[in-house]
């Protein structure tokens, strides 16, 4: 089969100095610390809002754990189309808006109907950032940093949970909250500051504005007319800007969909809802008494190996940092299963460790793979007319599935045991490697346009795992419109 040179390919751009390309997304990150902030809230805040009678039952507690994540499930289908008819930035200006109505609502509340209205609408915002976060790097971002920039939102996310655990040690419920209508507040300032994507702006035939925005983004130096014509000649490898749901029955969309919504139905299966969950009973059960500083040292091992894999993401690649995650998390949920399993014999006093060991492990893996990467892959794979609404998909079937896991968490148990229950976790990360394995296309190193081309079936990557660098140019090969890609042709 022939090789042809790529016309996406051909022009030689310079990247532009990365400090300008950082800076805006130091400012894009304080949204999703906000919305760690929001995950991170309940485990201090619940304890003093019991004590003070506010939350007084285990159903009201329960709710309001899982508001968050009620408020979510709107929030995503809800980002997906304010995305596109508002921009990426506005979602976020929109997003840190109601973060800061929802955190004001549960600093002032006097009573249970304002800490849920406030628990929901912090829920909801985290819906649209979910979405507008990922998009927004993704669509500033070069190839050869948006893998980091992609994974530096869940170090955000990370940082904002540890901050509400250390703060929780020394805050009041009341006082915890308005440092998150701070954050919000900081958020929506720092946005003032920053453009909006250049690609959106294509799609909304302003070149002008795109122009500018790519010389904020890339620099004086950059040929950013070389840039923006990339993009064009983009969206005029599709039908047109427009979109309507029913186009997702084409296989250069369901496909995309397709790996995108297993990938986030296999991240909330993994069972880090249920590892999270019991990190304060395995630390008790090894003489740890102080759960609060517990939850802070789990934290802090979370931000230190999303650090790692923020920079592992443009070096090893989406696909083998999935795999070797999924890996290592099975594994672990295997010895977790055996732990709660000697456990339930009345053997299990002499391997506290093992339980600990597992956890951070476990916390590890999680936090190089299946925490960052599926909202990476969310935000890489769609074409730009469909990413608002494909994403706002994806994104709904994280939250439901987190939701799920959350509430019936408890009814789980009761039916498989808590040994069960870890195995069960452990199989399903199992087939979320496999899956990876099978279907999910490397896309490191590759332009969002050649990643469309390539769901197109106009080009496909060779496996160039001989490469030393992925600067180097790649041949794409021409494929009929029809054909489709075998596994080991999405191998790197």
């Amino acid at each position: 089969m022939s090789s042809l040179e790529s016309p996406l390919r051909t022009s030689t751009k310079f990247q532009g100095s990365p400090s300008r390309l950082l800076l805006t997304a130091l400012c894009a990150s304080l949204g999703p610390l906000t919305f760690g902030f929001t995950i991170g809230y309940s485990s201090p805040a619940i304890p003093k809002l019991e004590k003070e009678k506010l939350l007084d039952g285990k159903s009201l507690t329960g709710w309001f754990g899982a508001l968050m994540t009620v408020g979510a499930i709107f929030g995503g289908p809800c980002g997906g189309n304010l995305i596109e008819k508002y921009g990426r930035k506005r979602t976020l200006a929109i997003a840190a808006s109601v973060f800061f109505v929802g955190w004001t609502m549960t600093g002032f509340a006097s009573g249970i109907k304002s800490l849920l209205i406030g628990r929901t609408l912090c829920g909801f915002a985290s819906g649209l950032i979910t979405v507008a976060g990922p998009v927004y790097l993704a669509e500033i971002s070069t190839k050869t940093l948006r893998g980091f920039l992609g994974a530096s939102m869940q170090l955000s996310i990370t940082v904002g949970i540890v901050a509400a655990y250390a703060l929780g040690m020394a805050c009041s419920w009341s006082m915890l909250a308005l440092f998150g209508a701070m954050s919000s507040v900081l958020a929506l300032l720092l946005l003032v500051c920053i453009p909006e994507t250049p690609r959106y702006l294509i799609l909304k035939n302003r070149r002008k504005d795109a122009l500018l925005a790519l010389a904020a983004l890339r620099g004086p130096h950059t040929d950013v007319e070389d840039e923006c014509r990339d993009i064009e000649e983009g969206f005029m490898q599709e039908s047109g800007s427009s979109f309507s749901y029913s186009e997702f029955r084409k296989p250069e969309l369901s496909r995309p969909l397709f790996i995108s919504v297993m990938i986030m139905f296999f991240q909330q299966f993994s069972g880090i809802n249920a590892v999270m969950f019991y990190t304060v009973s395995i630390f008790q059960s090894a003489g740890y008494k102080n759960s609060e500083l517990a939850t802070v040292v789990i934290g802090v091992v979370q931000v230190i190996a999303t650090l790692v894999a923020c920079f592992l993401m443009d070096k090893m690649g989406r696909k083998k940092l999935l795999i070797i995650a999924g890996s290592t998390m099975a594994l672990t949920c295997t010895t977790f299963g055996y732990y709660y399993y000697r456990m339930s014999s009345g053997t299990h006093a002499n391997i506290s460790w093992l339980a600990i060991t597992s956890l951070i492990i476990y916390i590890i893996g999680f936090s190089l793979g299946w925490g960052p990467i599926p909202m990476l892959v969310m935000s890489e794979i769609f074409p730009a007319p469909a990413r608002g609404a494909a994403s706002g998909i994806a994104t709904f079937t994280n939250w439901f599935c987190a939701f799920l896991i959350t509430k019936e968490f408890i009814a789980f148990q009761e039916l498989f045991g808590q040994a069960g229950t870890f195995w069960i976790f452990g199989v399903c990360c199992l087939f979320g490697v496999m899956f990876v394995s099978k279907y999910l296309p490397e896309t490191k190193g590759k332009s969002l346009e050649d990643i469309e081309l390539y769901f197109l079936g106009r080009i496909h990557w060779r496996d160039d795992k001989s490469q030393s660098d992925d600067k180097q140019p790649m041949t794409p090969k021409l494929q009929g419109s029809g054909s489709q890609s075998s596994s080991s042709e999405n191998n790197q």
